[in-house]
């Protein structure tokens, strides 16, 4: 499997569990999120369950265990929503060594499940180790070969302790370089927080630490992983968030549901949908695992959660109990994985129903405020007290003139309009004095004040253009520190929007320059030009606005380009085919559009010969502003995300595109080069994905590809066109030696395990053979038992004089069978290594071949052969 595939949470789980269990690890279920621990409110992460273990309060059942444990957190909560990665409810991969194995053991077995398992590409995997860790940095570059460069060295982030007192030691963590796109380059110790993102840690149990602070080697150290199943998801699937995948994405789509709300329209609702997808599958696993709302402990942290999604959606626009429906597809999600949710779905649904409508009546204290004001007997209702209603309860003027004409009462409307005017004025005075924070208060008063950005860029060469600064706010997330948003009269940057990227450039005034990294639509009709200012830019002064051109042109290429993709995909694949969504990047177009099933080869490449052809003919593309009704008309299709007026712009591209779109483009086909599809695939039920290039980036890849097609044609002794016949005609060849020496192998092996069985001894064969792989020698040792009358085999070697291997195949049908696992296990420290497997077959390693005779006499003496 690679990343991107869509494999699903229940894969996943599955795949951990069983990759462990073959290790010699036992499967342990879920434990509660109620914890037996009394110092802490919830589990919170895969190892409390064990912490009598690690403790030393209990004995452990097991060596070795592994589960996926259900945890909640919310010491993130008020960032839940506003990331694409924190979530309060989340579950957690497991496995952990009682004193077993431990470092040697728990890096190897993390990066074969990684990458070979999950098929997660090393080159994109970062190692942080404790500064002091010299062994776990060793066995991730010398055992596992991790580039040194990846593996850094942190403090105190990478030294995990349970408390104040008891068993400490140092983590490692690895984590996954989503790419440049996601933040800056160093490796997690240095780069970006959403780049490198961590996928697993383990931790070395290795000391206990005193009252005094100081330290001591524990006698047996344990290992505890912790990997997060929500941030692996996203690397397997493909995608930049967890509320993408299949764990997310349908709580997601009830969200949408529920609110009338679209995600990916607008931050500040996606931060709410997002909120509203994350409670809920919060509050259902508390409540199926026994919490109820309450005024303290773990009841009032469920309290809040189902407020907090209550709240939200009044925030986007729903009026009726809807955490009913949340919940259920909660428990659609989760109830394969968890039973108990699925059995109690309807107690959940009720619990968490009328801790909502109990909320709901709290909510009507605004309404509480003003019939109190009503009953007062005054006439009329203070300008003051329909402005606090507003502005602390959210209640619409338009409401409280209502209620009030209802009673007979008027309302101080100029009063009103007072208080207002003094809030706008006091926003716009901070916001001229540069100090106003950025917020939706400001840039309404930008907009009242100033009026809405007129946008001069659309011609294909308005790269720059004379502009006045209107305003320059600070205070931008904390993330951004130290960096503006600055507000033009007019700009040639063009608004990040229907998939195009925002436009990227200079501002320039006479005492400073804003280099501008983002545009965006602060609110309709208002540009946000997000930016670092050298220097520093006044409200009122001049400034020349000039955008990145080969920038916009490239984007201009690829958005052209996508709408060409859009319309050969229609007449391809019919026209049920329609624009799902879609990014416009310098460096390339992707394009998702509803269609039933995979796209053949055959019909990509026509699509990508539709395009073509249409570039080909060099067509003017002209641009239109109609009203909607006359584009509609001209078959002009609605372009997916982009929200349209009565007065709408029509861009024809070529004889085959018409489309409703705010985005630049070329002005003539021919700029757009060539148009090459780089792959299809699919996003979800009936949405696929294609992903292409256009112009250089094109070229390059064509020129790249025939590069390499030359260089393979070299090889292969041939001409370029005869590079697939050469292959097949390789392959045949190599279909043929490698069945000849299977042949070969087979008969020698044969032969030799004739000869060691023959040499049996009271039933049992105890040999050394090395350069043989530990494969080989369980084949060989199977072989072996094959003969009659053999009870156990156990062989060992070293492949290369390195490393040192022991396999034991017993037979468990004869009286006082021998364990082949707990042979292995015994004789795997002469080794310096560990072991395990069934009891019919098992496999020691370890780093001493020196260890082998030795291991083979204690093997000789436990099964009585010679």
């Amino acid at each position: 499997m690679t990343p991107g595939t869509a494999r699903g949470a229940d894969d996943l789980r599955d795949a951990f569990t069983r990759f462990f269990v073959e290790r010699g690890h036992t499967a342990v279920p879920s434990a509660s999120l109620i914890p037996h621990d009394p110092t802490v409110l919830f589990t919170i992460a895969g190892m409390v369950p064990f912490k009598p273990f690690f403790l030393g309060d209990e004995v452990p059942p097991w060596p070795r265990a592994t589960s996926v444990q259900k945890c909640f957190r919310t010491v993130d909560i008020d960032v839940v929503g506003t990331t694409l990665r924190h979530c309060t409810f989340f579950e957690m991969l497991g496995n952990f060594s009682f004193g077993d194995y431990f470092k040697a053991g728990a890096i190897p077995y993390a990066w074969e499940f990684v990458t070979e398992v999950l098929g997660i590409d090393g080159d994109r995997l970062w190692v942080t180790v404790h500064e002091s860790d010299d062994e776990a940095e060793g066995l991730w570059r010398d055992g596992v070969g991790l580039p040194p460069e990846r593996v850094q060295r942190m403090g105190e982030d990478n030294f995990w302790k349970m408390g104040d007192t008891g068993p400490c030691g140092p983590s490692s963590e690895l984590f996954f370089d989503r790419g440049p796109d996601h933040g800056a380059g160093g490796g997690p110790a240095r780069g970006g927080a959403e780049r490198f993102v961590e996928i697993w840690n383990l931790v070395f149990m290795q000391y206990n630490r005193d009252a005094e602070g100081a330290t001591e080697p524990l006698p047996r150290p344990s290992i505890d992983t912790g990997a997060g199943l929500e941030r692996i998801l996203p690397v397997l699937q493909g995608v930049a968030s967890l509320y993408d995948t299949d764990l997310y994405r349908p709580l997601l789509e009830t969200a949408q549901s529920i609110t009338g709300q679209t995600y990916g329209r607008d931050e500040r609702r996606d931060v709410g949908l997002r909120i509203l997808a994350d409670h809920a599958r919060a509050m259902a696993m508390l409540v199926a695992d026994g919490v109820l709302p309450a005024n303290e402990g773990r009841g009032y942290v469920l309290r809040r959660i189902i407020r907090r999604a209550v709240r939200r959606a009044r925030q986007l626009g729903v009026e009726a109990p809807c955490t009913t429906r949340l919940v259920d597809t909660a428990v659609d999600l989760l109830g394969a994985a968890y039973p108990a949710l699925a059995e109690q779905h309807r107690l959940v649904a009720d619990v968490v129903a009328r801790e909502e409508e109990g909320f709901l009546r709290t909510l009507a204290t605004g309404s509480t405020i003003l019939e109190d004001q009503l009953a007062s007997g005054d006439v009329t209702v203070p300008g003051e007290v329909a402005f606090r209603l507003h502005d602390t309860y959210g209640f619409p003027v338009e409401l409280t003139v209502e209620i009030a004409e209802e009673a007979g009462r008027t309302v101080d409307l100029a009063g009103f309009e007072a208080a207002m005017d003094r809030q706008r004025t006091q926003a716009r005075e901070a916001a001229r004095a540069g100090r106003a924070p950025a917020g939706e208060e400001t840039y309404r008063s930008v907009l009242d004040t100033e009026g809405t950005t007129v946008f001069v860029g659309q011609r294909p060469d308005g790269y720059a253009a004379p502009a006045r600064v209107v305003a320059v706010l600070t205070d931008l997330e904390p993330d951004r520190a130290g960096q503006v948003e600055v507000f033009l009269d007019r700009t040639p940057f063009y608004a990040e929007g229907g998939g195009q990227m925002g436009d990227t450039g200079t501002i320039v005034t006479e005492t400073g320059t804003a280099l501008v990294y983002d545009t965006v639509s602060a609110l309709p009709g208002l540009t946000s030009h997000r930016a670092a200012v050298t220097g520093e830019l006044f409200p009122g002064q001049d400034a020349l606005a000039t955008i990145d051109g080969p920038r916009r042109d490239a984007l201009r290429r690829n958005h052209t380009g996508t709408h060409l993709l859009h319309a050969a995909l229609r007449a391809v694949l019919g026209d049920q085919v329609r624009q799902q969504g879609s990014l416009v990047a310098p460096d390339r177009l992707r394009f998702d559009f509803s269609h039933h099933g995979a796209v053949a080869p055959e019909e990509l490449a026509e699509v990508a010969a539709l395009a073509n052809a249409d570039v080909l003919t060099d067509a003017e593309v002209t641009v239109e502003e109609t009203s909607r009704a006359e584009a509609e008309a001209m078959g002009a299709l609605a372009f997916f995300g982009d929200k349209y007026g009565e007065r709408v712009r029509v861009v024809r591209a070529g004889p085959h595109s018409v489309e409703l779109c705010g985005g630049s483009h070329v002005a003539a086909l021919g700029m757009v080069g060539p148009v090459s599809i780089v792959s299809e695939s699919s996003i979800g039920s009936n949405t696929r994905r294609i992903e292409g290039v256009t112009g250089t980036v094109a070229v390059e890849r064509m020129a790249g590809r025939e590069a390499l097609l030359a260089e393979a044609a070299a090889l292969l002794r041939t001409e370029p066109e005869q590079v697939g016949e050469a292959i097949e005609r390789l392959l045949e060849r190599q279909r043929a030696a490698e069945k000849a020496l299977d042949q070969a192998r087979g008969r020698e092996r044969r032969a030799e395990a004739e000869q060691l069985a023959a040499a049996a001894d009271r039933g049992a064969v105890v040999a050394r053979r090395d350069g043989r792989t530990p494969d080989e020698l369980r084949e060989l040792a199977q072989a072996v038992r094959q003969a009659a009358g053999l009870r156990a085999v156990v062989l060992g070697g070293t492949p290369d004089g390195t490393k040192a291997s022991v396999v034991a195949v017993v037979d468990r049908s004869v009286p006082d069978a021998l364990d082949a696992g707990e042979l292995v296990k015994h004789i795997a420290p002469l080794l310096d290594g560990g072991g395990g497997g069934s009891p019919e077959v098992a496999v020691a390693g370890g780093r001493d071949p020196g260890g082998i005779d030795r291991a083979l006499d204690e093997a000789r003496r436990r099964v009585g052969g010679a």
